[in-house]
């Protein structure tokens, strides 16, 4: 059987029809499945939690659903601003977390601001950072991640990350996702509600969170979707313009910082498009045109998703326990 041409025709669905669905199944994973109240979700001003409170408050009603703004020292003022707008506009029951204080007392700052010092010796109080990739097209071989610093006056740098200094950031910075999940299921333990996650195909599949922190859920209800079909339901839900438009960012460094540059490499809409041609058999000749990039570059970045999917079996897994199987009889 032929397939027929890739575009991004393959990634539109019936946006009110799938809203529906899940926001049917949200109901019975909440009320049956789990046997909670409602859902708290952490309101990042971005796309995905955007889209989940409003599925929330649509399967569960405003009264059952309630969003937590858990800002730290690097959070974009931004963020909260955002997620304050959806909040107003869906009614919902809001509390706010300054998690600066437990972070600094875990050394999360401290030990992000050694490891980049191992490489930029001069940065210090008044610098920002950011740790970025090459992109996937241009790059050869490994992936290096390197660190971008700023100093007070603007003036910016970059440099090589070595293997420890890129652990130790990136364990450093860590601390956010799992002290921010931590304060959501206090308030779920408090209300007798779930905790909901937000992530969709992209960072579910490639594991794009952090175990045990933004990872940790009792219901992801949109990780089925490609980032693109998010935004598609993002309209049908009628979440703020303002929302729609602003590009996927990370909101961990104190420089602004895109996913694409972080982990993707590559825009959300192109690597929905991969994702979804290496799944449905298309070659990486077959998807190149589709994606305005050559076939070598579509092999790399083929390769770069077998790499982030290994990757993310080790995210995904379950705790082992070391119970003996149990006895059959002859």
């Amino acid at each position: 059987m032929t397939r027929p041409p890739l575009s991004s025709d393959v990634l539109r669905l019936d946006p009110a029809a799938e809203a529906s669905r899940i926001q049917t199944e949200m109901r019975s994973m909440v009320f049956e499945r789990l046997r909670r109240k409602g859902v708290v979700l952490g309101l990042s001003g971005g796309i995905d939690s955007s889209v989940v409170a409003a599925l929330a408050v649509r399967a569960l009603g405003k009264e059952r659903v309630l969003g937590l703004f858990m800002p730290e020292a690097d959070s974009a003022d931004e963020s909260e601003t955002l997620g304050r707008l959806v909040a107003d506009s869906l009614g919902i029951r809001t509390a706010r977390e300054d998690i600066r204080p437990i972070l600094e007392a875990a050394g999360c700052y401290r030990r992000r601001d050694e490891a980049i010092r191992a490489v930029i010796p001069e940065y210090g109080p008044g610098y920002k950072s950011k740790i970025v990739l090459p992109s996937v097209l241009s790059r050869e071989g490994y992936a290096v991640f390197s660190v971008v610093v700023q100093a007070p006056t603007g003036e910016q740098k970059r440099a090589r990350l070595k293997l420890e200094s890129y652990l130790e950031t990136v364990a450093a910075t860590n601390f956010k996702q799992r002290t921010r999940k931590m304060m959501e299921y206090y308030y779920a333990d408090r209300f007798q509600y779930a905790v909901a996650g937000t992530p969709n195909r992209l960072e579910y599949e490639l594991g794009f969170f952090v175990k045990n922190g933004d990872g940790a859920a009792d219901l992801k209800p949109i990780a089925h979707l490609y980032k693109s079909q998010v935004y598609q339901l993002a309209e049908t839900l009628d979440i703020d313009e303002s929302i729609r438009r602003r590009p996927p960012t990370t909101d961990t460094y104190s420089m602004s910082q895109s996913q694409e540059e972080f982990f993707f490499s590559l825009p959300y809409d192109r690597m929905d498009l991969c994702l979804y041609a290496k799944d449905h058999g298309y070659t990486p000749a077959e998807a190149s045109g589709a994606l305005r990039i050559t076939e070598e570059q579509a092999e790399r970045v083929y390769r770069d998703i077998d790499g982030k999917r290994a990757a993310a079996h080790y995210l995904h897994m379950r705790p082992l326990l070391a119970e003996l199987a149990e006895a059959t009889s002859p």
